[in-house]
């Protein structure tokens, strides 16, 4: 089916060119058209693949002229092909679907097939793309405290004794129930404030393999104020049409976990300590890789953040391009800190920041796969 809408996106565009209303892109059609005969096809189906993913827009004949919008709206023009072919990132937006989202995207061609992109994410670790990550571990299903063992605060630091005085606010995230488990804790010492969160994220963990989204408490802010991760996910996971569209079974159990997976869907979870604005960061992952004859996606939300931001959900994907894949890293952040006075500000701000470190990531990335 997914074959049938791209003859007919490719028709339409032909059609277009005829009308005259994209002359130059009509002149460079025709002076190189057994170069991009072969290109564009491949380069549109991955924008619009990867960007109905988390975007929210589909593929279907019926929303040719909106698909074709969509590709303008990001900014995909000729020179980014050349561009991909050396490697280079190439940007494209998300729309943000409320004050607390930054939305980013980013495109690059790795000299790797698609199967061999995911397999390095998924056995060398985030550590491996991510400078920032200083410890991680796979969670397995009986998961006990001793899983978040690596997991600790270090001795005499701020951070540990700040996480024993936690009341509620904006310097951790913690639930009513979980701001009063660290008071009943009543020690200073670091290795009891280190025991105290891995209970909390054995706790949290637990949760979210009973329930999924349900069992994800919200972060007291204090005043009667709470933030809401498991609302952010449900929302950026409901974006994911073209995921509904074409792996529906997997749509289903990724929205209505624990609901099974289909057979072939690799699951798992994972825990991060990720320094974050300078701070220790306990994460819980949990993370989805859906192979197809079109290529590799990998889903991944986090489910759990220890403090700076409230909850994240990415999508890549990798499909087979001339020698090689195109990867595109679709991400959604949640925080309070993009909310309230100065928004517009501080999303163009943090959207510039959080697509840097995107492109750090997909460089590295590039330097694993050698």
């Amino acid at each position: 089916m997914l074959s049938v809408d791209l003859i007919k996106l490719t028709l339409f565009f032909t059609f277009i060119l005829l009308l005259g209303s994209l002359k130059t892109m009509a002149y460079q059609f025709k002076t190189t058209e057994k170069k991009l005969t072969s290109k564009i096809p491949k380069i549109w189906r991955l924008m619009i693949f990867t960007v109905a993913l988390n975007a929210g827009f589909s593929v279907s004949a019926a929303d040719l002229p909106d698909s074709l919008a969509l590709i303008q709206q990001l900014g995909i023009q000729q020179d980014d092909l050349s561009n991909l072919e050396r490697s280079k990132t190439v940007n494209f937006d998300l729309v943000e679907g409320n004050e607390k989202e930054l939305a980013a995207g980013v495109a690059i061609y790795l000299p790797a097939s698609p199967d061999k992109i995911i397999n390095t994410i998924k056995n060398k670790g985030l550590s491996a793309i991510d400078n920032d990550v200083t410890a991680e571990g796979i969670i397995h299903k009986q998961a006990t405290q001793e899983s978040f063992k690596k997991f600790s605060l270090k001795a005499g630091s701020d951070e540990a004794e700040n996480f024993m005085a936690a009341t509620p606010g904006n310097e951790f995230n913690l639930s009513t129930g979980e701001f009063q488990s660290i008071k009943a804790a009543s020690s200073e010492s670091t290795e009891a404030a280190s025991q105290t969160y891995r209970a909390i994220l054995q706790q949290r963990l637990q949760a979210y393999r009973q329930n999924g989204l349900k069992g994800i408490a919200t972060y007291d802010r204090g005043n009667g104020t709470e933030a809401n991760p498991a609302e952010e996910l449900r929302s950026a996971t409901q974006d994911s049409k073209l995921l509904a569209r074409y792996f529906p079974d997997v749509y289903k159990a990724w929205l209505n976990y624990p609901v099974a997976f289909p057979d072939g869907t690799d699951e798992g979870f994972y825990w991060l300590n990720r320094r974050v604005e300078g701070r220790p960061t306990a994460i819980l992952g949990h993370r989805v890789i859906v192979s197809s004859a079109a290529g590799e996606v990998i889903l991944a939300r986090q489910f759990y953040v220890g403090h700076s931001y409230n909850s994240n959900q990415l999508i890549i994907a990798c499909l087979p391009y001339l020698d090689g894949s195109l990867v595109l890293y679709a991400n959604r952040n949640f925080t309070d800190q993009v909310a309230g006075f100065g928004s517009g500000l501080k999303h163009s701000i943090g959207r510039e920041q959080m697509r840097g470190e995107i492109i750090k990531r997909l460089r590295n990335l590039h330097k694993a796969i050698k």
